[in-house]
């Protein structure tokens, strides 16, 4: 094969190559790459799979107490009774996951990324709120897009202290001193309500919070598993203790709902 051979014959290899991995240009991203008929059930629109859990939050004197209940279903579907619903996204920042596991997973690692990149960018961490509000703005381009979070932010701010916010997935940002996120949450607020004060002592704190998810376990068949706790203090958070729901039931003695023994 002469030269002149060799060359065609690369030159031949090269179309073929550019043929076969050309790149198309990508389509710009607008509403209507997200209709909404793919986001429900094709043969029933109507239906909506009912979530269950419960989370809760609030601050006092001493920081942040976090308390989760660790059963994930979907109706009266138990598929997990051992999920982790508060998400580490950083030493001083935690988030809870109600609503859809995946959806909130994803969304709250996304998080964790941006304020790394924020901390890279300004040589100092991330304020609660600052990071909340890049939470609800992600989420609000999707509203109406199927998905499905009802979570918490919450750590400790350099001047602002022990810093709590709720946001979900229309976008709504609130910020508060207690919030109760999920099925159990109506429950978990009676006991939060009538236990609460700002000057309450770390173990009274950290009791109340059990107690309340121990009760929303109790009444509420769309949770329980363990309760895990977690603390948020100046130098960050710490996780307290992970316990069993129905050893908190045994040992406060609440009143048993199935039969003792069951004969054939």
């Amino acid at each position: 094969m002469d030269l002149h051979e060799q060359r065609e014959n690369e030159d031949m290899d090269l179309k073929r190559y550019e043929k076969l991995f050309k790149k198309t240009p990508l389509a710009p991203m607008s509403i209507q790459s997200f209709p909404a008929k793919n986001f429900s059930d094709k043969h029933n629109p109507a239906i909506k799979f009912a979530h269950g859990t419960t989370t809760l939050a609030f601050r006092f004197q001493g920081g942040i107490i976090v308390c989760v209940d660790s059963r994930a279903s979907m109706g009266s579907y138990i598929a997990s009774q051992t999920v982790k619903k508060v998400i580490e996204i950083n030493p001083h920042l935690l988030g809870t996951m109600a609503g859809g596991a995946a959806d909130c997973q994803f969304w709250e690692r996304y998080l964790g990324m941006q304020c790394r990149l924020h901390e890279l960018r300004n040589g100092e961490r991330i304020s609660v709120g600052a990071a909340a509000q890049i939470l609800a703005n992600t989420v609000s381009n999707y509203r109406g897009r199927g998905l499905s979070m009802g979570t918490m932010i919450a750590g400790w701010d350099k001047t602002l202290g022990p810093s709590l916010y709720y946001v979900d997935n229309d976008g709504i940002h609130l910020s508060g001193k207690m919030f109760c996120v999920g099925s159990g949450g109506t429950f978990a607020y009676g006991i939060l309500d009538g236990g609460w004060s700002w000057d309450m002592s770390v173990e009274d704190a950290r009791k109340l919070g059990q107690k309340a998810i121990m009760h929303a376990t109790h009444r509420d068949a769309y949770s329980g598993g363990n309760i895990n706790l977690y603390h948020i203090k100046e130098d960050g958070w710490e996780f307290v203790e992970r316990i069993d729901c129905h050893k908190m039931h045994q040992r406060n003695k609440l009143p048993r709902t199935y039969p003792v023994e069951t004969s054939i």
